[in-house]
C-alpha cells in the first residue's frame, strides 16, 4: 500500500551529501520531513533538512537512536551500521534499502558471489584475505585488485600488472578480477517498489577521470544497439528482481571489445550516473528513488532529449575555502545547468558540484559540454 502524505511522514537519511542535498530537494514535493544522520557539522544538507544531527554512519547507538522516532530510512552512502538497521527493521521501521541489501553491497567479495549464483555475467575473480595469497593467485596477470570493504570513488582499487606490483598491493580482505579490456564502461539505473513494479532509466555512457577512477562525463543516452540496449535493461532488473530491492539501483557494466556485457558493481541509491535525469528524463533518479520506497508506481524514466552530465571536481594544487571560476560565462550558455554542493571546502578531485547539458542534437550536447568543462573550476 502507498504510503500517505500529510505532511507529517518522518524520512530519514542517513549521509548529508550531495545525494541526500538533491533527495531533499524532490522530497519536498511529498511534504515529507526529512531528517539527516552525518559525521560532518558543516554537510551540504545541514540547512536544508528539518532535523540535522551530528553523529557516525558506523556507530550501532548513534544509527539506532537516531532511527528510532522515524517513520522510514534510507541511505545515500553504503558505509553504515548494519547492525542498526537491522534492529530497527525488527522494530517496525521502514529500511530502504533492506539491511540485508546494504551488508550485502557493502563487501565486494559478497557482491561477486551474489552475481556467480545468480548468473549474472561479470569478469572472472578470486577472493583473497591478504597479500601474499597473491603470489599463487589463480588469474594470469594483469588483474584489477579492490579493497572487499570501505573503496569508493576509485579508492581501494590498484592495477597488478607484474609481479614487481605485489609489492604495493593491498594488504587486506580483497578481491582480484580479471582486467577487462572493454569498449566501453556504462551504467543502467533501475527502480523497483514493494510491489515488484520495475522500470529502468535509458543506459548511459560514463568516461573517468584516469587520475582518480571518477566519472568525468557522461552521455545520455547511450548509442548503443537495440538489442544490447535491451540486455542491458533486462540485466539490470534481473539483479533488482533477485535483490528482491525497494529503491533505486545503479549497475555499472562494462562493454567488451567482442560485444558482451559484464557487470561491474551495484550502487542501491542514487547515483553519480543518474545525476542527468534531473533535467534529462522526464522523471529524476531522486524523484524515483522516492517513488520506489514509498511504494508509488514509478515515474516516466524517458530522456527528454541528449544530456550531458559534467563531474566538477575540486581543481589540483588548490585546497582550502572554495571558491567557483566562470560561472557567469557557463550560465551564459543555454542548455546549461548548474549544481553546486554546497560544500565550504575544496580539495583535489573532489565533488564540489556537477553540470548538465542539454540538447536536442548528441554532438552539440557533447561539444558544448566539452567547452564549459574547460571553463568553470573549483579552486580556493
Amino acid at each position: 500500500m502507498a504510503i500517505e502524505f500529510y505532511g507529517d511522514f518522518k524520512l530519514g537519511v542517513l549521509g548529508g551529501g550531495q545525494l541526500g542535498r538533491m533527495l531533499i530537494q524532490e522530497a519536498i514535493n511529498y511534504n515529507v520531513v526529512v531528517s539527516i544522520l552525518d559525521p560532518d557539522p558543516n554537510a551540504p544538507c545541514k540547512d536544508l533538512c528539518a532535523d540535522f544531527q551530528v553523529g557516525s554512519l558506523g556507530d550501532f547507538d548513534t544509527v539506532y537512536q537516531f532511527g528510532k522516532g522515524l517513520d522510514m530510512l534510507t541511505i545515500e552512502i553504503e558505509k553504515v551500521n548494519v547492525d542498526a538497521l537491522e534492529k530497527l527493521e525488527e522494530e517496525g521501521i521502514m529500511v530502504f534499502p533492506q539491511s540485508r541489501i546494504i551488508r550485502l553491497i557493502q563487501d565486494k567479495g559478497l557482491q561477486k558471489q551474489f552475481f556467480k549464483q545468480n548468473n549474472i555475467p561479470t569478469a572472472a575473480f578470486q577472493l583473497i584475505s591478504s597479500r601474499e595469497e597473491l603470489e599463487t593467485a589463480s588469474l594470469q596477470l594483469p588483474y584489477i585488485q579492490k579493497l572487499r570493504r570501505d573503496g569508493y570513488d576509485g579508492r581501494g582499487v590498484k592495477k597488478i600488472q607484474s609481479p614487481s606490483d605485489i609489492e604495493e598491493a593491498f594488504e587486506a580482505p580483497s578481491l582480484i578480477e580479471h582486467w577487462v579490456g572493454f569498449e566501453k564502461e556504462i551504467a543502467v539505473i533501475v527502480s523497483r517498489n514493494e510491489r515488484g513494479e520495475m522500470a529502468t532509466f535509458p543506459c548511459v555512457e560514463m568516461e573517468f577521470n584516469p587520475k582518480v577512477n571518477l566519472v568525468e562525463f557522461l552521455v545520455s543516452p547511450a548509442v548503443l544497439s537495440f538489442e544490447l540496449q535491451q540486455q542491458a535493461e533486462n540485466l539490470a532488473k534481473k539483479i533488482a528482481e533477485d535483490l528482491q530491492i525497494v529503491g533505486i539501483l545503479a549497475v555499472e557494466m562494462f562493454l567488451t571489445k567482442d560485444g558482451k556485457l559484464l557487470v561491474n558493481e551495484l550502487a542501491p541509491r542514487p547515483h553519480n550516473s543518474g545525476h542527468h535525469t534531473i533535467e534529462g528524463n522526464f522523471t529524476s533518479q531522486f524523484a524515483q528513488h522516492l517513488r520506489a520506497i514509498f511504494n508509488m508506481p514509478p515515474g516516466e524514466t524517458g530522456a527528454r532529449c541528449t544530456a550531458v552530465m559534467i563531474n566538477l571536481l575540486g581543481e589540483e594544487g588548490h585546497e582550502g575555502l572554495a571558491t567557483y571560476e566562470g560561472i557567469e560565462d557557463v550560465l551564459r550558455k543555454p542548455g546549461v545547468y548548474l549544481h553546486l554542493y554546497g560544500k565550504k571546502y575544496t580539495k583535489p578531485f573532489r565533488k564540489m558540484g556537477h553540470i548538465t547539458i542539454v540538447h536536442e542534437e548528441r554532438e552539440k550536447a557533447i561539444s558544448l559540454a566539452k567547452e564549459v568543462q574547460d571553463m568553470i573550476k573549483a579552486t580556493t
